[in-house]
């Protein structure tokens, strides 16, 4: 699909203006939407809990328990714990026949240490909600509460996710999205599509950012060893300098995107950590390098594994070292069903008004939700959760992060608007 990410792959006419509910919504719309507006504190003290005691991946162990309590305070139908670790997943049956959709939202948090001075601070030292789960784990329960007290409405059921390890499991483990679908979070029953949403400080909060088609790149991990020859650094040349040698490859790796891939295809390959040698008056004999590479089509993702290789095992015979290379796949690109898009954007722009629902940009950050989409038709769309007034503009993953949590009202109704939506189109 060359070229496609730079292609704006949506194209709908914003002309209303306004963040209330669109005189065009459907009686049931309001309703959703109202029900949202009465949550306003609930959500909002909800979040803040989470984000006092953030988990991290695979740790999730007091966030699913208050979850799957929660889960079981509206009278879900069955609530499964323990699945992929500290998975939730519940499963709400609509008073009405019909399929099945799901939901998902992450929960774990990042080894960040929180540095703004706000009420609700993390008070686990080290550890943040620095990528908004905490309001994504918030919202799907909002979600939760304003369908369970409607549930004679809705034709089929639905089946919400709360994952763990979103951001990765530690180094050994298994977890996020591959091990909930390999433990069959979707089976029994099968939903027909599955949407889920992630905040962003780049829109407004308020606003939703939608994206048919690839939304989000595919990421996968590398380790590299270059093995040379220790010696006396009096002497090099008795030895093979592994730092030298590993200056000229982080060079050269570069040089793939520039020179050696499609100029139009997206690609990002970061050298993120470089560990070598133990004296300053010693040549090297080994250097480790770690990092990632970013690729929005599959084709160039296997081509760059490939000149990855050739490159680095090139540069290392040319002065007599070895190199050993692991790369590890991370996530996969994140692949918005157009269909799916296109059918559900209309709602959208209903509860929010059409000028509040805009095209999102392409982004090269990684989502394990890819994987849920390898399986069914997904959409993952953005919440606008930013507010420049309030200086809340930090991006993901970095200690100064928080969102505006005026999007937990928004991320309620409109994700719970979307879901009834879903099943309401499949009679």
């Amino acid at each position: 699909m060359k070229h496609v990410v730079f292609a704006c792959s949506l194209l709908f006419s914003f002309s209303m203006s306004g963040a209330e509910v669109s005189p065009s919504a459907t009686a049931r719309e309001q309703k959703i939407s109202a029900a949202a507006e009465n949550l306003r504190s609930t959500l909002i003290q909800t979040r803040r809990d989470f984000h006092m005691h953030p988990e991290l991946s695979n740790r999730e162990e007091r966030t699913s328990r208050i979850v799957a309590e929660k889960l079981r305070s509206f009278g879900f139908d069955e609530v499964k714990t323990n699945v992929a670790k500290y998975g939730v997943v519940g499963l709400l049956k609509g008073g009405k026949p019909g399929p099945c959709v799901a939901v998902r939202a992450d929960m774990d948090a990042l080894p960040i240490n929180e540095t703004i001075d706000i009420p609700y601070k993390s008070q686990t030292p080290g550890v943040k909600h620095a990528c908004g789960h905490d309001g994504h784990t918030t919202v799907q329960l909002g979600v939760a509460e304003i369908l369970s007290k409607m549930r004679e409405e809705i034709p089929g059921s639905i089946k919400f996710i709360f994952q763990p390890a979103e951001e990765g499991p530690p180094a050994g483990e298994e977890g996020g999205a591959p091990l909930m679908i390999k433990e069959g979070v979707l089976d029994n029953p099968r939903p027909l599509a599955i949407f889920g949403l992630h905040t962003t400080t780049e829109i407004d909060a308020g606003k939703i950012g939608v994206r048919s088609g690839p939304a989000q790149a595919a990421s996968d991990m590398f380790d590299i060893t270059i093995h040379g020859k220790w010696a006396h650094a009096a002497h090099p040349e008795v030895g093979v300098d592994s730092v030298v040698i590993a200056a000229e490859c982080v060079t050269a790796l570069q040089t793939i995107k520039s020179r050696r891939i499609d100029t139009f295809q997206p690609v990002i390959l970061t050298i993120g950590t470089i560990h070598g040698g133990n004296r300053r008056n010693v040549i090297a004999g080994e250097v480790k390098l770690e990092g990632t590479i970013r690729t929005f089509n599959e084709d160039t993702r296997k081509r760059m594994k490939e000149l990855m290789t050739q490159t680095l095992e090139g540069i290392c015979k040319t002065y007599g070292a070895t190199v050993e290379i692991k790369i590890e796949e991370g996530t996969m690109v994140v692949n918005n069903d157009p269909k799916l898009v296109e059918d559900t954007v209309p709602v959208m722009r209903r509860v929010v008004g059409d000028t509040n629902v805009i095209t999102a940009e392409p982004r090269m950050g990684a989502e394990d939700f890819s994987y849920f989409q390898q399986v069914v038709p997904g959409f993952y769309y953005r919440l606008g959760s930013g507010n420049k007034a309030k200086g809340i503009t930090a991006d993901a993953h970095t200690p100064e992060f928080d969102i505006d949590e005026e999007c937990l009202v928004t991320g309620s109704k409109v994700m719970a608007n979307v879901l009834v939506d879903f099943l309401d189109r499949q009679k």
